[in-house]
């Protein structure tokens, strides 16, 4: 007699069964693996939880075995408070500048420059006298070069408050101004 085939349905269930089959009777892993990637939402909690896992143990080791982080507060805590002091600095008052600037229509426009510049030590102050003239003409070659779109909002502003320094501090050399700072602008 002639023995009766399975049919194809059974024959791939038995296949299935025998491949991932195991000798505990736990399940096999081709069949997790393949439940894992098939149902999505089982997926996004497993990615979840690796991220959490890999997320708090780095989180942890740079807590727990940084070094740096009791060190440092032990020692601010040991060392003494020291008052602040204010840096000494000397101020001196540039002579106005009044200077005629370029305008995009060809309109006469005129700049008024109040300036008092920021130095180390009441010695520079009286150093800076007599280089006051070159000063003067490095600040009124630059500023006659401007226009009006140059002097623009706060951008302009400090270009002009870093050109000026840039000048000034070549133009007055065996002394060093720290900063240029604007008492009056106009521009008319």
């Amino acid at each position: 007699m002639a023995k009766k085939e399975p049919a194809p349905a059974q024959d791939a269930d038995a296949e299935d069964e025998s491949d991932g089959e195991t000798i505990d009777g736990a399940e096999p892993k081709k069949g997790f693996v393949k439940k894992l990637l098939s149902n999505k939402k089982l997926l996004i909690i497993a990615i979840a939880g690796l991220v959490l896992v890999l997320g708090g143990g780095t989180a942890g080791y740079f807590f727990l075995f940084s070094g740096s982080g009791a060190s440092a507060t032990q020692t601010a805590e040991n060392k003494p408070h020291e008052p602040i002091i204010a840096p000494q600095v000397t101020f001196y008052d540039m002579p106005d500048l009044v200077v005629n600037i370029q305008s995009a229509d060809g309109t006469n426009a005129y700049l008024k420059l109040g300036v008092s510049l920021e130095l180390s030590n009441p010695e520079d102050k009286t150093g800076m006298q007599p280089l006051m003239p070159r000063v003067v003409d490095q600040f009124q070659s630059y500023l006659r070069e401007l226009r009006l779109d140059d002097l623009r909002g706060s951008a302009g502003v400090l270009r002009l408050k870093e050109e000026l320094l840039r000048r000034i501090n070549v133009a007055a050399a065996p002394f060093h101004v720290r900063d240029v700072l604007l008492k009056e602008m106009i521009v008319q």
